[in-house]
């Protein structure tokens, strides 16, 4: 019979860990991959898979008996589109062989992962992507041509989560298939973009006859957008409702130099500050319920709108940051040509904070995007017309 878990077992289970792998004399990968196969990873997936089968919610129960032994992580930042947006899509379509394959060095961190969506001619309008996946009759693979933009972590990305046109002749959100590439294919060539804060965070990618095996298709041939829609639904949550302490994320720097320097102070940018501090404690505390949601299922449209109040707040705050330090505000601390490894949203100083936030309306799917999405799927307003519903992709105009 098996025994149930509930958080006394969990407690049992990460103590036997932590007894049998000390955090102190472990190798940090090897500490990470014995957390893995012990269910331990997440614990709401599969037996074998980095999980228990146990409540989502008792993941917190594990996190807290690590962080007291000062146990390593495995620096989710840095991988935080496998975590947040391949995983999910991995468990929900991947053949058994594909999340054994990938989701436990997804998890340690051994595999980067990065996101190929967005096109030169289909951000905003994802459906209407072009590139192309044609299947190779004599060996079953896909060769995939076309360019994908906006790529965070490409550059250091082993795989790569892919959508792609298998058949032109259907309206666009149909005919669209979803593989995983691997960007170590001679075919892959990722190129650098360099943003506002002067670093290239992001990158374009140029996919010249990339072939993919068949096994490594996630859901049916066709079927690409429904299983897309789960990767969208996961990143909108990843982006926007991360856990945060009180005073986490944009809102801290700008408190601490609130306290620290009384001459920046006035009665106004007092005012201000309240009402986005409140504002912030909100946003962390409804991003605590969503995710408390999440333990009853796939999240929802909800994640949409936590990420459009992710954008909006950050921006706020930035600016007010940069208003409060006055002319040292308009400094910038260097603008040197970096490919930096992890996303970050709110390091270096109040300008890199400032320029940085401009792109929360842009990733992880665009506010005008995102508003349709609150309006039409959460509050039930009408759908906006779209002529092009019905229409071969084919006989778009482009």
């Amino acid at each position: 019979m098996a025994i149930a878990i509930d958080a006394d077992e969990l407690r049992t289970r990460t103590r036997r860990l932590l007894t049998e792998h000390p955090p102190a004399d472990t190798d940090r990968t090897d500490f990470l991959r014995a957390r893995f196969d012990a269910g331990l990873a997440w614990v709401h997936y599969p037996e074998g898979l980095g999980g228990l089968d146990a409540p989502r919610s008792l993941q917190a129960v594990v996190d807290a008996e690590l962080a007291a032994a000062d146990a390593p992580d495995n620096d989710p930042r840095r991988i935080g589109i496998g975590l947040g947006m391949a995983a999910p899509t991995l468990l929900a379509y991947g053949s058994d062989e594909v999340k054994r394959r990938f989701l436990r060095p997804l998890w340690v961190g051994e595999e980067v992962w990065c996101q190929l969506f967005s096109e030169p001619g289909a951000g905003s309008d994802l459906a209407a992507l072009g590139t192309r996946a044609v299947r190779d009759e004599a060996t079953g693979d896909w060769i995939v041509n076309g360019q994908k933009v906006w790529t965070s972590s490409a550059h250091v990305a082993r795989w790569a989560i892919l959508i792609a046109r298998t058949d032109p002749g259907l309206p666009k959100h149909k005919g669209i298939t979803y593989l995983v590439c691997d960007m170590t294919d001679p075919g892959v060539e990722v190129r650098p973009l360099r943003q506002i804060t002067g670093e290239a965070e992001f990158n374009e990618v140029f996919l010249t006859d990339v072939r993919i095996p068949d096994a490594h298709r996630l859901g049916e041939t066709g079927d690409g957008w429904r299983v897309a829609q789960t990767t969208l639904m996961n990143e909108r949550v990843s982006i926007g409702g991360a856990r945060i302490p009180r005073e986490g994320g944009m809102i801290g720097p700008v408190a601490a130099t609130w306290r620290v320097r009384p001459e920046l102070r006035t009665h106004d940018l007092h005012r201000r500050l309240l009402d986005l501090w409140v504002d912030s404690e909100v946003a962390r505390l409804t991003g605590e319920r969503l995710r408390q949601q999440l333990v009853a299922g796939q999240p929802g449209p909800e994640g949409s709108a936590m990420k459009l109040g992710f954008a909006r707040l950050n921006q706020a705050i930035s600016g007010l940051e940069v208003e409060l330090l006055g002319e040292e505000g308009l400094l910038y601390g260097d603008w040197t040509m970096r490919r930096p490894e992890r996303v970050d949203f709110t390091g270096r100083d109040a300008g890199y904070r400032y320029l940085r936030s401009k792109g929360n309306s842009i990733e992880g799917g665009t506010t005008e995007v995102l508003l349709n999405i609150v309006a039409e799927r959460v509050l039930g307003l009408p759908s906006e017309p779209r002529n092009d519903k019905d229409v071969a992709w084919k006989d778009l105009a482009r």
